[in-house]
């Protein structure tokens, strides 16, 4: 009889997005985070000891196994965050300290590195040691017996000191290719020192998922019923498929990083690592499928800690992951959301948007506004909304991404706005003394519940001053304002060959450490263009906050019904 191979990657019967009714158990994947060590060696990130912390309590809550705290041995940080999380209380997972293995001069009781890690005092500890021969002779350049050596002393050294001991094989997928009998020796030193885990690192990132399958599978064969674990790098674009071929091939335990945070391209992202193998895999990972939910708000969390933009398209918990903007989609979706979605947002923790555009069709605006207005029963509303928002456009505004704004449209377009106050008038002066330093106030009239609200603020530039004046006049009538926040600024030019004369779109990214909303505003004058985004924001708000209710009392009877044919 033919023998028959299992596929690297075995397609589930079910619908990956309903439930699962598996009846045999799950096999367990342990998930390792070092987002606050290997990722903070990401470009542009740099974490305080009170971010570190923050983010180690949302993992925990999230679920996973191992959180990797830092390197003791490398900086003061590190070694605070081990001090400081003795003292705090974790539900489900295990402080990791990491290090390297000893100087080749060093005993392992003598050698600093070591000793560090011993006083971290941290549950978990995990060394690196070199796999590949080439790094051996000119990197540490000792011996390769020496290696050897360094890795079972330290191994077994620091396994007497904590409740675990993990050993990550550095650049063991390119040390395999070049000399395996050596590559394999460096893991036998390792489990002969007392590693309870094998983790296998394409530290450089170059290898690709089938080679990288049938180097696991040989390392599972051999380690027969020890854990092996994949530490995967995304320097080919492929560490997520990386992850999940291991698995595929034998893996139980996983490295990675929120958001793909790391070095040069960056590690693994753990969130569609997770997310698939929990529910396209079947394996079982962090606390099981509710964890899965707090994906995209942990996603966003860590995003928002290392001041760092979204990546709208990341898949599972992007913005853009269920945006749908063709009017064939979205209509197909309404109908079923499997036609061009392959789980519910929900799944994840995140939700279905419809974009609209002057290539929108109708079904677009009554998916996105249906729900509050009943547009699909209002044909000559709908045609005006669809009207406004090509004319719009035409002039410079995108609404795809700017929900908020839309939002605010669609009011004003069925005249069911009402404003929260009326401008009477704003005046920005920017003074720049000899040395060139700039100061910049802006004073601002409103009109609000009957009173006159005159207010002047200093801002860092005229946009700044603009919010910090409309801020002060606005939260004694309206308190929940100073929950909001600025999240991003963008501006981008319309029309660029009318140079200095060209129409700009700004785009205002606001949040209330709850959600995150959009609003845009174009004119030819920057201020003008910012004002109207910055209105737009505070009156989204607003509405979420006690707008509709009021609009309910005034507007009760036209809203619910059609208008005339």
């Amino acid at each position: 009889m033919k023998a028959t191979t299992k596929p690297a990657f075995e397609a589930s019967p079910q619908d990956a997005s309903s439930p699962v009714r598996d009846a045999a158990p799950r096999p367990r994947v342990e998930i390792l985070d070092t987002t606050l060590r290997d990722g903070a060696q990401g470009e542009h990130i740099a974490y305080s000891l009170a971010d570190k912390l923050e983010i180690a309590h949302e993992l925990d809550a999230l679920g996973v196994d191992f959180i990797e705290g830092g390197w003791p041995g490398s900086n003061p940080k590190d070694m605070a965050f081990f001090d400081r999380a003795r003292e705090e209380r974790w539900r489900h997972a295990r402080i990791t300290a990491f290090g390297a293995t000893r100087h080749v001069k060093n005993t392992p009781a003598d050698d600093p590195n070591l000793q560090a890690l011993v006083a971290s005092r941290a549950p978990v500890l995990i060394i690196f040691g070199k796999s590949w021969d080439f790094h051996v002779t000119h990197a540490l350049r000792v011996s390769l017996d020496e290696n050897l050596a360094m890795i079972e002393s330290s191994v077994k050294h620091l396994a007497g000191h904590c409740s675990e001991m993990l050993y990550d094989a550095e650049h063991f997928f390119d040390g395999y290719k070049h000399n395996p009998v050596y590559a394999m020796k460096g893991l036998h030193a390792a489990a002969a020192g007392g590693a309870k885990c094998l983790v296998l690192c394409d530290t450089n990132g170059g290898t690709l998922p089938a080679e990288l399958a049938t180097i696991v599978q040989a390392v599972a064969g051999e380690f027969g019923g020890m854990r092996i674990g994949i530490h995967p790098h995304n320097d080919s674009g492929v560490a997520v498929a990386n992850a999940l071929a291991a698995v595929a091939a034998g893996a139980r335990h996983v490295h990675g990083t929120i958001n793909g945070f790391g070095e040069r391209c960056g590690n693994v992202d753990l969130v569609p690592v997770v997310a698939n193998l929990q529910l396209k895999m079947r394996y079982d990972c962090l606390l099981g499928r509710p964890s899965l939910a707090k994906l995209t708000e942990i996603s966003r969390h860590v995003y928002e800690v290392g001041n760092l933009p979204l990546h709208d398209n990341q898949p599972y918990v992007g913005r853009s992951a269920f945006a749908h903007k063709g009017g064939v989609h979205v209509s197909a979706v309404a109908r079923a959301s499997s036609t061009y979605e392959h789980i519910e947002p929900e799944t994840v923790g995140n939700s279905r948007r419809v974009l609209i555009s002057e290539l929108s069709g109708r079904s677009n605006v009554v998916a996105a506004m249906g729900r509050k207005f009943n547009l699909k029963d209002r044909p000559q509303d709908l045609k005006r909304v669809v009207d406004r928002v090509m004319a719009l456009e035409n002039e410079g505004y995108v609404f795809e991404a700017a929900d908020a704004s839309f939002d605010l449209l669609v009011r004003k377009t069925l005249n069911v706005h009402q404003p929260f106050f009326d401008l009477h008038g704003f005046r920005v002066v920017t003074m720049v003394n000899e040395a060139n330093e700039g100061n910049t106030e802006a004073t601002i009239k409103i009109e609000v519940a009957g009173q006159i609200e005159h207010t002047a603020a200093d801002g860092n530039g005229p946009v700044n001053a603009l919010d910090q004046a409309l801020r002060k006049a606005l939260e004694k009538f309206y308190p929940e304002l100073r929950e909001v926040f600025l999240q991003d600024y963008k501006v981008r030019v319309c029309n660029p060959k009318a140079a200095t004369g060209a129409r700009v779109l700004v785009a205002i990214v606001s949040s209330d450490h709850k959600t995150t909303w959009t609003t845009v505003g174009v004119s030819e004058n920057i201020i003008e263009a910012s004002w109207h985004a910055l209105v737009d924001s505070v009156e989204y708000k607003l509405y979420q906050t006690r707008g509709d209710e009021r609009l309910r009392k005034r507007e009760s009877v036209r809203l619910a019904k059609p208008a005339a044919q």
